[in-house]
């Protein structure tokens, strides 16, 4: 079979890879988004806390050394530069007569510069920061002005943000390396798992390829106790449905054609030697040939009522008083022969079942034990009851069922010893095996006591309502 899309297999993978994907992406951009933040936070700190100091010493306005006022902001810049050492992603410098007067470290590809005056000038108005692309990556300016002794300066912290940020950097390079490996392994085990838990699909396709319309006997290996393996005994199920059908509509069609070849070729023969000149010829004739399609028309009935027996409307139950129906059925049953007919008994509960179809069970098995006794034999017919179970049985003082033919009889056009007269087809039992079986229940004979044979009809008891509430 030609594939015509990508696999499931395939499919499955490639979903788990770009979710996983996606996680290990939005994770990255969180991480880096808070962390760049707390680097900002902290180098604003840093910031903060040298433009603070330089404030104490200001507010002071004290040279600790001479103990005299300082003359001019150029000796507090100067002795806060002497006294503080930057961090490495720091440049402190010292601004007085609008210039860079002093620095640390020195750095005077910055200081120096020409671009860093025009920077700092506008800042130091209102203690501003601004970042500046550089040749050293992006700086952060940071100034805070000093009035002293009637003239002004300013401390100028220069931040190399590049720096501040190389950690960061390197953290989430480490993180991209390691996201993509684990995007790799959980890839890689996607496809391994995925592949494991299709392999009862792939085998269930490769079953349904190989299964043809003459062979339904394959079925499923049947292993865990997963969804997948429900699946596969709900297949096996269905498997097991089809064969059924198939091998029923088989056998329906052989044992039809089988039956009705003789009736056709006994009309056959008949017509062919019909005399139409003889008016006696054909008149014999005619009353045979309807006698035989009046065979042919109950071997056609009883056929189709064993077709219809696996349908699910074969059967209309509703619940029924089976100590009735068995008085009932010893009342009609005694117009099927001279007998001596004898209620056995009667269970008086309640049970749910098709009424029609147990009546024509029964009568059936009582036709066949009048074909089986002589006139002033007895046949019985009689009903109990367990707690779990109901049955029916017919009983007489014929010859009995050899051991042998018990299981044979109640098959398809099975028969044991067949008495003289009985132009039957070997289905009356066949029938009422499929009534019972429909039930839910099941159908064997035995010895009688009297010695005899006795039919039994076991059914499965379903509690009704008026069984719990009689008064009901």
């Amino acid at each position: 079979m030609t594939r015509t899309s990508v696999s499931v297999r395939t499919r499955i993978t490639a979903s788990v890879a770009l979710l996983v994907l996606a996680g290990l992406v939005l994770a990255g951009v969180v991480v880096a988004t808070i962390e760049s933040r707390r680097l900002d936070q902290q180098v604003a700190a840093e910031v903060d806390q040298e433009f603070a100091e330089l404030a104490k010493l200001q507010k002071d306005g004290v040279d600790p050394s001479t103990g005299q006022p300082f003359a001019s902001p150029e000796a507090m810049v100067r002795l806060f530069l002497q006294r503080n050492v930057p961090d490495d992603d720091e440049l402190l410098v010292g601004w007085w007569d609008d210039a860079v007067g002093a620095q640390s470290p020195e750095w005077d590809e910055i200081s120096g510069s020409a671009w860093l005056p025009d920077v700092v000038r506008p800042l130091l108005a209102d203690n501003g920061t601004t970042t500046v692309d550089s040749d050293f990556g992006e700086l952060q300016i940071s100034t805070q002005r000093i009035d002293q002794g009637g003239r002004t300066g300013a401390l100028v912290v220069v931040t190399f943000l590049d720096r501040a940020r190389a950690g960061l950097q390197e953290t989430m390079r480490t993180y991209a390396i390691v996201a993509a490996l684990t995007l790799l392994l959980v890839t890689a085990m996607a496809a391994w798992v995925s592949g494991r838990l299709l392999s009862p699909l792939r085998t269930l396709r490769e079953t349904a390829e190989d299964i043809s319309e003459s062979d339904l006997s394959q079925r499923l290996p049947v292993t865990g106790n997963d969804d997948l393996t429900a699946l596969t005994r709900t297949f096996n199920g269905m498997l097991a449905r089809l064969e059924s059908a198939f091998v029923g509509q088989r056998e329906f069609l052989d044992d039809a054609g089988h039956e009705l070849k003789t009736p056709l070729t006994v009309l056959r023969g008949h017509l062919e030697l019909l005399d139409t000149g003889n008016a006696e010829d054909v008149a014999e004739t005619r009353l045979l040939l309807l006698d035989e399609i009046d065979r042919m028309s109950r071997l056609v009935g009883d056929l189709i009522l064993l077709a219809k027996s696996d349908r699910p409307d074969f059967l209309r139950t509703e619940p029924m008083d089976l100590g009735g129906l068995t008085r009932d059925l010893v009342a009609k049953a005694r117009g099927l022969g001279d007998r001596e007919w004898v209620l056995d008994g009667t269970a008086d509960i309640k049970i749910v079942a098709d009424q029609q179809r147990l009546t024509q069970a029964v009568l059936q098995l009582a036709d066949n034990a009048v074909k089986h006794t002589r006139d002033g034999d007895t046949v019985a017919i009689g009903s109990s009851a367990t707690a779990t179970e109901a049955r029916l049985w017919v009983r007489d003082t014929g010859p009995g069922v050899p051991p042998a033919d018990r299981a044979l009889i109640f098959e398809r056009f099975g028969r044991s010893a067949v008495p003289p007269g009985d132009e039957g087809f070997g289905l009356g039992l066949s029938i009422v095996a499929a009534v019972v079986r429909a039930h839910g229940g099941t159908v064997r004979v035995e010895d009688a006591d009297p010695p005899g044979a006795r039919f039994v009809v076991t059914l499965p008891r379903m509690q009704t309502l008026e069984d719990e509430w009689p008064g009901s």
